[in-house]
């Protein structure tokens, strides 16, 4: 059964239901997850589907979480934004469908040159050691 907007704004809050529907953005340095750098993953608030790895996680000092790269990049889809007269790459997960933010080619070079800039009330971090309770065991082997 499908949730009604109201329900999914319900379940993840009015943030979270801003950004990933509405692609709206927090502001910069506000976002739980952009001093954060624990071990685990990030999956999608709103479909649970994993996203990102701590792994890849850096401190661009852009003011959002930022990563070299998806977990697997069929996890994303990216969709040109010409809003607010600028040209940038949106990245939006793949099965919901959710916005996370933009994709610029200003990363780290020795890691590819990506920085995924990433809206941290679009994530939830499921840590290392919840990972199999969770339902992520799998994910597990990017940490040994």
């Amino acid at each position: 059964m499908k949730e009604t907007k109201e329900e999914l704004r319900q379940r993840i809050g009015e943030e979270a239901y801003q950004v990933t529907q509405n692609a709206a953005t927090e502001r910069a340095f506000t976002g739980k997850y952009d001093e954060f750098f624990k071990d685990g993953i990030y999956v999608d608030v709103v479909s649970g589907e994993p996203l990102f790895s701590s792994k890849d996680k850096y401190n661009s000092g852009c003011g959002w979480p930022a990563f070299t790269q998806p977990i697997n990049n069929r996890m994303v889809t990216n969709h040109e934004d010409n809003s607010f007269g600028m040209h940038r790459v949106e990245v939006r997960s793949r099965q919901a469908q959710s916005h996370l933010g933009h994709v610029f080619n200003d990363g780290p070079q020795d890691r590819g040159g990506l920085r995924y800039c990433i809206n941290s009330a679009a994530l939830q971090f499921i840590p290392v050691a919840e990972l199999d309770e969770k339902g992520y065991g799998e994910y597990k082997k990017l940490f040994e």
